[in-house]
């Protein structure tokens, strides 16, 4: 998606440890226009695969995918991190890693809003070593929800999570892939 690739091109600023902060249009501040056409490049691609719901984990990664199920007419559920007095204990759950933040969290989703064969999107602003991913994927395990593939807005290509879930047969449908980044700043995509 060229766009998105000119934003970061633009506004992303390269950290170290193999960071891109993209803070500025996509997960703090959010470009609604990008946001929009993301959304509708998602459900493109995904369109005719029968799903019923958009899956993400809070927080990055609801603005992508509430564009998505708006343009796919569907609805969006995305993992707590946290646990909130109203969620009681029915709940799928799964450990997730965060590669920027160095913590685990408990992702956990209501057995409530999901039901058992139903075909679900997962949405994401990144994608890196896969953790968010590969913890909805075992929740979709345990709920018996089968899933169609993975939305990725940025993918960091030479980081191991692409890879390891296509080799696990996940359609990873990424709209910006980056190869590499370098010393001095700048982003190189695939």
């Amino acid at each position: 998606m060229q766009e998105l690739k000119e934003k970061i091109e633009k506004y992303g600023t390269v950290l170290p440890g193999n960071v891109l902060k993209v803070d500025g249009f996509l997960n703090h501040q959010v470009d609604t226009d990008l946001m929009y056409k993301i959304g509708q490049e998602f459900a493109k691609h995904f369109q005719n695969q029968g799903i019923t719901k958009i899956w993400t984990v809070e927080s990055s990664g609801i603005a992508p995918a509430v564009m998505t199920g708006l343009a796919m007419h569907l609805p969006v559920i995305f993992a707590r991190k946290h646990k909130s007095l109203t969620l009681n204990d029915n709940m799928y759950t799964a450990d997730v890693y965060s590669y920027t933040k160095k913590t685990t969290n408990r992702i956990s989703i209501s057995k409530k809003y999901v039901d058992k064969g139903e075909k679900v999107l997962l949405i994401d602003d990144f994608l890196a070593n896969g953790q968010a991913v590969e913890g909805m994927m075992e929740i979709a395990d345990q709920a018996g929800v089968e899933v169609a593939g993975a939305g990725i807005v940025i993918e960091k290509s030479f980081q191991p999570g692409g890879k390891e879930l296509r080799d696990k047969g996940v359609e990873v449908y990424s709209l910006a892939r980056v190869k590499a980044l370098t010393d001095d700043g700048h982003v190189v995509f695939d």
